[in-house]
């Protein structure tokens, strides 16, 4: 069974820093590019970067910004995102993803990825 879980999401000041992690099961991790989303009340899902299976130049693609740094981990088949100077606006459910292309595309699109885990709940107060 292909399980993602995240864990590390939690209620933080403003300015703080926070490490979230995304392990994997039930799929062959290298074999498969990872992705970052998060979706804030009221709002669409929006991603954070995306990981290809190759692993390449440029990788991983980043969406929103250098406060947001994600790492892959492929001996423990998990990804990381550390996010930095964390603001009231980062308050969101944050999600990982299996995506189902070959490279990262420049526009994140949540079809494109087909197994996601229940996210994990980072709330950011001032």
């Amino acid at each position: 069974q292909v399980q993602l879980v995240e864990s590390g999401g939690q209620s933080v000041q403003s300015g703080g820093s926070l490490r979230l992690s995304c392990a994997t099961s039930g799929f062959s991790f290298n074999d498969y590019g990872l992705g970052w989303w998060r979706q804030a009340p009221g709002k669409e899902r929006e991603g954070i970067s995306c990981f290809s299976k190759t692993g390449g130049i440029g990788d991983p693609t980043s969406y929103i910004g250098s406060r947001f740094i994600v790492s892959r981990d492929n001996a423990k088949d998990a990804v990381h995102l550390q996010i930095n100077n964390l603001k009231p606006e980062d308050t969101a459910i944050y999600y990982c993803a299996r995506y189902t292309g070959y490279y990262c595309p420049a526009v994140p699109s949540p079809a494109l990825y087909d197994v996601w885990g229940q996210g994990t709940q980072v709330t950011v107060s001032s």
